[in-house]
């Protein structure tokens, strides 16, 4: 914050707010024109009246433009030798020693004013005024004179640098206001600008997200139905029906429970598997599930102390292991899948193995269309988690999921 004048940035309102000591000086001249012209008769005559009401004007025009002047530093100097020669004229024409005092203190006061906060300029500018005050006192009167008008030139003195301080306060606190609300303005585009931004990327995780749980349920439960329904066509054509009523039954149960889990995501609900149990649980459920539905051999573990996670990060967890198990069911022609869990209270750890023929996983990921990969990475980093995918061609596929550390156990990360 800058606790100086600029002459450079004197405004209307700056002026306007000297105009009292401006409106108070052009009374005093008009009166004292006046009283000079009705006291003094020889100032009536044609040559000194002209003379006289011509430097009266020229002064108070001068007053006038003085902070348009000041705009224009080279000009100040002139200003100051022109002002001060026109108020010792006047001095010398009429003699009246309030006059006098008052002309050269309305000086003082002005270029005080205008010259802050430039303190060497505002002293030499006084100094020469208050030099051709005396000057000007000396030449009509004497010395007495002089000493007996000194009280009233330091009231008057006095009463100029108090208005001239209150004055310069008056300008310093309007100039204080206006930056301000310059900060103010810019830190209110900036706040504009950052909320945007937040809520572009808010709407992009949105995004994203719906993305993953549209995948994660939809996408996953009706691949599911796929595999059920085509394992209940592969044992009616092998004369099995009773073996085919239960997985179509088993898929009506899918079906449902996809369903369900759609209107949940869009609502942001928990899956019906985790709100029936806990994690292990649900776990455990949806490993059933895929053996009943592939007829692969499928082996679930759980081993260690399994630590409690938040129901959020319980639902990352779980739509992970959906999507390896998706991804087993259609890619990896397995004959053997191992969904282990374990724990040490701090950490959770969730594999995924299969026997596979394996893949290459960077091409998985690049292919377009295909969100299983990218999604858990996504999940696995709102958790805090780590998602590695090992796997080669011919030698199968693991998927292990790391959460420990305590930022992903609580639950997704801010």
């Amino acid at each position: 914050m800058k606790d100086r004048l600029s002459l450079s940035r004197i405004t209307d309102e700056d002026i306007a707010a000297g105009g009292p000591f401006y409106l108070i000086m052009y009374l005093i001249l008009a009166a004292a024109y006046v009283y000079i012209l009705v006291v003094d008769a020889t100032m009536r005559q044609p040559g000194r009246l002209a003379l006289f009401t011509g430097l009266m004007v020229a002064h108070g025009v001068l007053h006038f433009v003085s902070f348009r002047l000041v705009e224009r530093r080279r000009w100040l100097p002139a200003y100051v030798l022109v002002q001060g020669g026109i108020v010792l004229a006047l001095g010398f024409m009429s003699q009246l020693q309030g006059l006098i005092m008052g002309l050269y203190m309305a000086l003082v006061g002005e270029t005080a004013g205008i010259l802050w906060p430039d303190r060497r300029a505002i002293a030499l500018t006084t100094s020469f005024y208050l030099t051709l005050l005396v000057l000007n006192i000396l030449a009509i009167w004497d010395l007495d004179a002089l000493l007996g008008m000194a009280p009233i030139l330091a009231g008057m003195f006095a009463f100029v640098l108090i208005y001239v301080a209150s004055y310069i306060r008056q300008v310093q606190a309007r100039e204080e206001s206006q930056v301000l609300l310059q900060e103010l303005e810019v830190a209110h585009h900036q706040l504009q600008e950052y909320a945007d931004q937040v809520e572009e990327l808010t709407i992009s995780q949105e995004r994203q997200r719906m993305a993953r749980e549209l995948h994660d349920t939809l996408a996953q439960g009706l691949a599911g139905l796929i595999l059920q329904l085509e394992a209940a066509d592969s044992h009616l054509e092998r004369d099995h029906p009773e073996r085919a009523r239960a997985v179509v039954q088993q898929a009506t149960q899918r079906a449902r429970i996809t369903l369900q889990e759609a209107r949940r995501a869009i609502q942001a609900l928990r899956p019906a598997a985790l709100e029936q149990g806990n994690l292990v649980d649900a776990l455990g459920q949806e490993v059933d599930q895929f053996a009943a539905t592939t007829g692969s051999r499928t082996t679930f573990e759980v081993s260690g102390e399994v630590p409690l996670v938040s129901q959020e990060t319980a639902l990352d967890i779980l739509r992970i292991v959906q999507e390896g198990l998706s991804n087993v069911a259609r890619h990896a022609e397995a004959g053997h899948v191992l969904v282990r869990l374990t724990g040490d209270r701090e950490t959770l750890q969730v594999l995924v193995q299969d026997d596979g023929v394996g893949f290459d996983p960077a091409e998985g990921s690049e292919q377009p269309g295909r969100y299983g990969l990218a999604g858990m990475q996504e999940r696995a980093k709102q958790i805090g988690g780590d998602l590695r995918v090992e796997s080669e061609r011919g030698r199968g596929t693991t998927l292990i999921l790391r959460v420990g550390g305590g930022d992903g156990m609580g639950g997704r990360e801010g």
